[in-house]
């Protein structure tokens, strides 16, 4: 039997049957949300906007890079033009509010959605995650158990890594280094953390552009890589092959995306209205389906296809001081650039 259920939220009424829902009119939904992300490539952005206008909201999609999304709205500061910041992870929203570009808000889909993933200070909220991980050919003899096993000598050349300019990769080193914290230490890490970074990075195949490094692991040329979980999924899928996949007894480290409010829009209740309806399990569900993200809406995420559900059985999240590592991300990703990295 379908169940009706009306809530009443930030002067919304959401009438939800069974799957679908009818958005009532609440804030002027006839004003323009202008929403910088760096989720708005391979058609995120004309999804979200004709997705959004069905039920009634003008959007205008800013597609950046993740860095140049936190760098922009920092040129902007004492004009402010972006409304709702869209999918940026924990790094770049901590930087975000040091500068104060960010409001306090609470979107109404918390419950279900894992409490230590979001901002404790109330800036920021998760929507989707994804793992990072390091996947091997299927036929490999010897899987590391963890990304510190990179450091030895018998795995050098034999994995691949994203450059420490993308998210992916500077998130991995981060989680890595960050376990060696000592307040004495270079740049805040301790000399065995040095150390540690120095040979994972020195012996690694940095992936170049236009590099198939999926086809490299499965003909073993490289036969280990760095990767995101949706991309694992959708590799698996499109050509028909299971990787294995290292799950390290510290977990591994998560890239949640997350969603914000700017500090200096005109459309506070609006953007309210917007976050509440993008990050309600129906949206993310549709997003899951369309683009294979991994909900962190307990609702969503139990909707979401057969082999998202299996993976994420198998990994749990690495806890990470965001804090710390945004604060000093940028001297360690210099450090790297300059005295490890092999291009």
């Amino acid at each position: 039997m379908k169940k009706a259920l009306a809530v009443l939220l930030t002067g919304t009424v959401i009438i939800s049957m069974g799957t679908s829902s009818v958005w009532a009119e609440g804030a002027d939904k006839s004003k323009t949300i202008v929403v910088y992300t760096n989720s708005g490539s391979e058609g995120r952005d004309e999804w979200l906007t004709k997705r959004a206008a069905e039920d009634g909201f003008n959007v205008q999609v800013v597609n950046l890079g993740g860095s140049a999304v936190t760098e922009r709205m920092i040129a902007e500061k004492n004009n402010p033009l972006c409304d709702v910041v869209f999918g940026l992870n924990n790094i770049e929203y901590e930087k975000l509010k040091a500068e104060d570009l960010l409001q306090k808000w609470e979107p109404e889909w918390l419950e279900g959605v894992d409490e230590s993933l979001a901002d404790k200070d109330g800036y920021y909220y998760p929507v989707t995650t994804t793992p990072l991980l390091l996947i091997g050919n299927a036929e490999y003899k010897d899987m590391p158990s963890d990304w510190t096993d990179l450091a030895d000598e018998k795995y050098a050349g034999l994995y691949q890594l994203h450059g420490l300019e993308g998210g992916t990769d500077k998130t991995v080193y981060a989680s890595i280094l960050s376990r060696y914290q000592d307040p004495d230490g270079e740049l805040g890490i301790s000399d065995e953390g040095w150390e540690i970074a120095s040979k994972i990075y020195g012996n690694a195949h940095n992936i170049a552009e236009g590099e198939d490094s999926i086809g490299e692991v499965i003909d073993g040329t490289y036969p280990l890589d760095e990767h995101w979980a949706s991309g694992v999924l959708t590799e698996e899928k499109e050509r028909d092959y299971e990787f294995q996949i290292m799950t390290p007894e510290i977990g591994v480290p998560f890239v949640v995306e997350s969603v914000a409010i700017a500090e200096g829009t005109k459309n506070y209740d609006l953007c309210v209205e917007f976050l509440n309806w993008l990050g309600s399990a129906e949206i993310q569900l549709e997003w899951s389906d369309n683009f294979g993200t991994i909900p962190c809406q307990e609702e969503a995420l139990a909707g979401a296809s057969q082999d998202v559900s299996d993976l994420m059985s198998q990994l749990k999240a690495q806890e990470l001081d965001w804090k710390f590592i945004s604060e000093n991300i940028d001297a360690w990703v210099e450090k790297a650039e300059l005295e490890f990295v092999q291009y």
